[in-house]
């Protein structure tokens, strides 16, 4: 569909195939934390950053559209769920496709905890967004974490793989999933994915060291980007984290090289 490839090409870079993505939806989760406060100033610095894309609720994207800077894709996000809830791992949808076309989203994205007590309504859930995708050309981010009972260790490679395996059957154009720890294990978890695998950003981090590494392990094993949200924009300096990152993403990076940049702090 030409639909979809003209939308894909605003959140994938359309000479390296991958992607650099901010989630910018933890407001409906944890309310209004450091980094968030207001969306426009905090999706300015990842756009400035370089940035492909960002992941918003639509009432954030209606009222944070900024209207000035560098462009920056926009991905609806359609789940929810808040850390009041006696669920938390319960994501509903709170939004569809067609909000997301008629607000003039390039993706939609969908959230899905395999192993939840919920599961089986997210799956149904998923399936319903992926056929509406399909019949308007949008391309469809499934957000797949590994949460629940029978899960012992969510970074276990045979639990990551399951999950963005499920990502790509059930018809999603990119799929997050956890990183798996090393770049050996994570390309059990691309090898095993028809669609581009991008690794998430977890809880904060404790140094900038150790996500850039984690995002060239990522990119070593066959990744096709980052999706990564605090420690982007509870960083010192978000613009110069995103560079750093995208410098790894899209230009081969070293850690070294990634660091420097970190450290000259364009903002």
């Amino acid at each position: 569909m030409i639909g979809k490839k003209i939308r894909l090409e605003r959140i994938l870079d359309r000479n390296t195939r991958r992607t650099v993505i901010v989630p910018l939806d933890h407001g409906v989760t944890v309310g209004p934390i450091p980094g968030l406060t207001q969306i426009p100033p905090a999706a300015n610095l990842i756009a400035e950053g370089g940035a492909n894309a960002a992941v918003l609720h639509r009432g954030a994207a209606m009222f944070g559209h900024r209207g000035y800077g560098k462009d920056l894709g926009f991905i609806l996000h359609l789940s929810a769920s808040t850390a009041l809830s006696p669920d938390s791992n319960r994501k509903v949808l709170v939004a569809t496709v067609e909000d997301a076309i008629q607000m003039g989203a390039d993706a939609v994205s969908i959230h899905v905890n395999l192993g939840a007590d919920d599961e089986a309504q997210m799956l149904k859930d998923f399936g319903e967004v992926s056929s509406s995708c399909q019949r308007w050309g949008m391309p469809l981010l499934a957000m797949m974490y590994t949460r629940g009972p029978k899960i012992r260790n969510e970074y276990d490679v045979k639990y990551i793989r399951h999950a963005a395996r499920v990502g790509a059957e059930m018809g999603a154009d990119i799929v997050k999933v956890s990183y798996t720890g090393s770049p050996k294990t994570f390309s059990e978890v691309v090898q095993g994915c028809a669609s581009p695998v991008v690794i998430a950003g977890g809880e904060k981090a404790n140094s900038d060291e150790d996500i850039l590494r984690m995002v060239q392990g990522a990119m070593e094993a066959g990744g096709a980007g980052a999706s990564i949200g605090r420690n982007v924009f509870q960083h010192s300096s978000p613009a110069a984290m995103v560079k750093a990152i995208a410098a790894i993403v899209h230009g081969g990076a070293s850690l070294k090289e990634a660091l420097a940049l970190v450290k000259r702090k364009l903002v």
